[in-house]
């Protein structure tokens, strides 16, 4: 069973839908009884890092998360915001998170000489530069286009958990992979077919 973990800030009917699509077990939940017993697990969000943080604590699914993937070696997957609750602190609400990529998640600073033309939040079409070999890139085109909406991103402590990047401006990491923790900025299920392929691969590690 593949658990979408409804934390009441995620757009879930969206990522429910692509992966019934995919024909998977699926199942939206905030019951930490239906976390513990997932195969997998998302954590899709939208929305401010600190509050996201105090959901997660007051649903009781925090600590059950970093137990499932750390010690279970649960696979998952994160997207936009859920990436971000992966890092250990966020600038946004200046709160820490759960810890399970060696990365800060700070606020987007656009050079002065191109805010005249690149606005935050980050929003639209974009590709992603691949920094090594990636499970949920397989068999995606280097050109294909993943839709972003974020004000935040990774600075990564751990350059080895970086798979690849999208340049705002300037480059910011876009995607990582470590082991069963999986990480995307940008929306897969937003992103037309190169991301119904990614959150297949996703279901198929």
């Amino acid at each position: 069973m593949l658990v979408i973990v409804d934390f009441g800030m995620g757009n879930l009917r969206s990522v429910y839908n692509k992966m019934k699509r995919l024909g998977c077990d699926v199942l939206v939940s905030k019951d930490p009884k239906d976390i513990e017993s997932a195969d997998k697990l998302i954590l899709p969000g939208v929305g401010n890092f600190a509050t996201g943080v105090e959901r997660l604590k007051e649903r009781n699914q925090f600590e059950l998360l970093r137990q499932k993937v750390i010690s279970g070696k649960t696979p998952i997957l994160g997207i936009c915001l859920g990436m971000q609750l992966f890092s250990l602190f966020s600038e946004e609400g200046d709160s820490e998170g759960l810890g399970l990529i060696e990365a800060k998640t700070v606020h987007f600073q656009i050079p002065d000489e191109l805010k005249y033309k690149l606005k935050v939040p980050h929003i639209g079409w974009n590709n992603v530069k691949m920094k090594s070999k990636s499970v949920l890139m397989k068999n995606i085109p280097d050109n294909a286009l993943f839709y972003f909406v974020h004000s935040f991103h990774y600075v990564a402590e751990n350059p080895d958990y970086i798979t690849g990047s999208t340049y705002y401006g300037y480059e910011f990491i876009s995607l990582v992979e470590h082991k069963n923790i999986f990480g995307t900025q940008f929306h897969p299920e937003k992103s037309q077919d190169a991301g119904m392929l990614l959150l297949k691969n996703f279901v198929l590690f």
